[in-house]
């Protein structure tokens, strides 16, 4: 073939291709940004001059746990998911160095956020994100343009009874014997769990979630950091009716997305969110604590029509 003809069909094929979505010209990247002596690992997609997302992960998972949703927002939306000191690819400083409190945690992110200069973003909060995202709230409502709540709570009745008697003990009584609960929340089974429980599609679970997971948890020292957490996160539930008065006193934008099985946190959590914000639109699946492993394709298409309804950042 000459070369002109060679062009020419070259030409015809690219003309014959889909034109390349904006995920796929501006692929996730990934950074580090030094907050406070910490290095704070970030996600980052999706055109810099669109809404931002702030995704906010659980544990014990860290900004991996958003890695196919990323690049689905950020076809429309500009995307930016750190991981906290002690997880992912932060910082992991030991106790004496960092007070592994989630008031601490949230003041990191806080920091990260202005580091970044987000003045204005929808809060995407999964388990331990709730706490921390509600505290960013707090501190500056202003910035909240709305809120995606999946699997997070903020009242005493969104947990299950049993987890909260396992975890009782050790909250008021802090001993070896008591930390014992504590720390079976991290072993490797307890790790697989949190995935594959109550999840109706299996088959969609990726094991790479929870080996990734387990294997930042086995770190030497993390233990301590988790114990540590875990034993803090009696403050979050001190903490609950602050969050319910501003958000009863604030009625921001809000969608609830809830994987129904989830072991830790029941549908009365899910449903509470309707009470103090009725406008809430809530969407229920048949899954677990991490809902996104399996239901992707719902979930990120019921929050891309919630954000495409909020009205611009002022």
């Amino acid at each position: 073939m000459s070369r002109k003809l060679h062009a020419a069909a070259l030409g015809t094929l690219l003309g014959a291709m889909p034109a390349l979505s904006p995920a796929e010209a501006e692929p996730t990247t990934y950074h580090h940004a030094e907050v406070q002596g910490l290095d704070i690992f970030y996600r980052e997609a999706g055109p810099k001059a669109a809404p931002t997302v702030l995704l906010l992960h659980g544990f014990p998972s860290s900004s991996h746990m958003f890695r196919d949703l990323i690049p689905v927002l950020a076809e429309r939306y500009h995307v930016i998911a750190p991981d906290y000191p002690g997880f992912g690819y932060s910082s992991t400083p030991g106790l004496d160095r960092f007070q592994y409190t989630f008031a601490n945690l949230a003041t990191v992110m806080d920091a990260f956020t202005n580091q970044l200069g987000l003045q204005s973003y929808v809060l995407y909060m999964q388990d331990y994100g709730g706490p921390i995202g509600m505290r960013l709230a707090l501190k500056h409502p202003e910035r909240v343009r709305g809120f995606v709540v999946q699997n997070a709570v903020v009242n005493v009745e969104g947990w299950h009874k049993e987890i909260v008697a396992s975890f009782l003990p050790a909250w008021q009584n802090r001993t070896p014997e008591t930390e014992k609960p504590l720390r079976a929340a991290f072993s490797a089974e307890a790790t697989r769990f949190q995935y594959t429980h109550g999840e109706t599609r299996s088959d969609r679970v990726n094991p790479d979630a929870w080996t990734f997971d387990q294997a930042l948890l086995d770190r030497p020292g993390n233990d301590q950091i988790q114990v540590e957490l875990l034993y803090q996160y009696q403050d979050n539930v001190a903490q609950y009716p602050a969050w319910q008065e501003y958000l009863k006193a604030t009625q921001p934008p809000m969608l609830v997305v809830w994987g129904d099985n989830d072991p830790f946190f029941t549908t009365a959590g899910r449903d509470y969110f309707k009470t103090l914000v009725p406008s809430a639109e809530v969407h229920a699946y048949d899954a677990g604590h991490f809902a996104l492993e399996t239901h992707l394709p719902e979930i990120s298409a019921a929050m891309l029509a919630f954000l495409d309804r909020l009205k611009p950042a002022n």
